[in-house]
């Protein structure tokens, strides 16, 4: 067995709870946007799939046992702000200027919020290994 197994084990459990998370992501947006435009729908669902997400990734993925759930909360909010910026500006900006001006209109709306939530994958997994779940100093 190699060394890095167990760190690649990991990174595919994160990449299926996050595919677990982004399917909720989208249907919330999908949902939402009966009520509310594009771009809001996009804010809120990313609540949805980050709460998803933390839930997730704090079971299945990180050992969670060596904090408290208040501050991996605290510091997986701060890194899915980060991640969020990146989501809204690469859905909002696809499907409002890219692809409009590249004539793409099949399911746009619904292509580029997958492409945004998507974006942030392997940085999130870096930043909520070494910050939002890191193990305490001895």
């Amino acid at each position: 067995m190699s060394a890095d197994r167990p760190g690649r084990d990991r990174f595919i459990r994160f990449l299926l709870t996050s595919g677990a998370a982004a399917f909720v992501n989208i249907a919330a947006r999908y949902a939402l946007e009966y009520a509310v435009r594009y771009e809001i729908a996009v804010a809120i669902a990313y609540l949805f799939g980050m709460i998803t997400a933390f839930i997730l990734a704090r079971r299945f993925v990180f050992d969670a046992a060596h904090s408290t759930p208040g501050g991996q909360a605290a510091r997986f909010a701060l890194v899915n702000a980060v991640a969020f910026a990146q989501v809204w500006l690469i859905s909002v900006g696809l499907a409002r200027w890219l692809f409009p001006a590249i004539g793409f209109t099949w399911q746009a709306e619904t292509v580029a919020h997958v492409i945004g939530v998507a974006s942030p994958a392997v940085t999130s997994y870096f930043l909520h290994q070494h910050f939002t779940f890191r193990q305490a100093r001895t």
